[in-house]
């Protein structure tokens, strides 16, 4: 069953009214923690991208493998390229695959570099949940970019909370709220008992407090 607006909108409202004003947009954040989840098993451990209605509040940092016009046209929108031909170079140094994988938030690549992509920075990649989309060579990099401005992360790994980003202080309040509803609705969806897994649900900005939803 999902979250009560009001409820979800008042304590965004507190959020915000709680957090000092800073030199910087604050992003909202949310925080979910599970109850009767048992995280050894596998299913139960969440690593997985989730389209959101509206945007997250923040530009996503995007790695694009391409070559050719693909490739030409991502650099000129203001993505980082990985070439077809730097990519065994780049996997042959894992330390280095290992920081890609940390700084971007999302992997996209042609579509027929997907098995060199496999070879050479899925053992990477795969585990973190952060494998490249396929994209086709003449994909529209505008609409890609605006897609992943909606898509979140969702981690739950070896303890048994929740942790992402469902939109800035700036944002259209109704547009958060919209965004924090379909975040617990999908989980509801992945657990047994759907909302009675839930223990708890958050909301703060970047350097504020945390305010209980009720």
């Amino acid at each position: 069953m999902p979250l009560d607006r009001k409820k979800v909108l008042e304590a965004l409202k507190k959020a915000k009214e709680s957090s000092k004003k800073r030199k910087f947009v604050q992003s909202i954040e949310l925080a979910v923690t599970m109850k009767g989840v048992d995280l050894k098993k596998p299913e139960n451990r969440l690593n997985t991208e989730l389209t959101l209605p509206n945007e997250s509040g923040r530009d996503p940092k995007i790695c694009v493998i391409a070559a050719g016009d693909l490739a030409v046209r991502s650099k000129k929108a203001g993505l980082f390229v990985i070439d077809k031909d730097e990519l065994d170079e780049v996997s042959r140094n894992k330390k280095n695959v290992k920081n890609l994988a940390q700084e971007y938030d999302f992997f996209v690549a042609r579509a027929d570099l997907m098995p060199q992509v496999g070879k050479t920075l899925g053992p990477v990649l795969g585990p973190r949940g952060k494998m490249p989309k396929p994209i086709p060579p003449n994909a529209d990099i505008g609409a890609i970019i605006n897609q992943y401005k909606k898509n979140v992360r969702l981690r739950m790994r070896n303890n048994p909370m929740i942790n992402l980003r469902v939109g800035n202080e700036e944002m259209d309040e109704k547009k958060v709220v919209d965004n924090v509803q379909s975040v617990i609705s999908f989980i509801e969806g992945k657990f047994e008992k759907g909302s009675r897994n839930i223990k708890s649900v958050y909301l703060k900005t970047t350097m504020g407090p945390a305010i209980k939803v009720t």
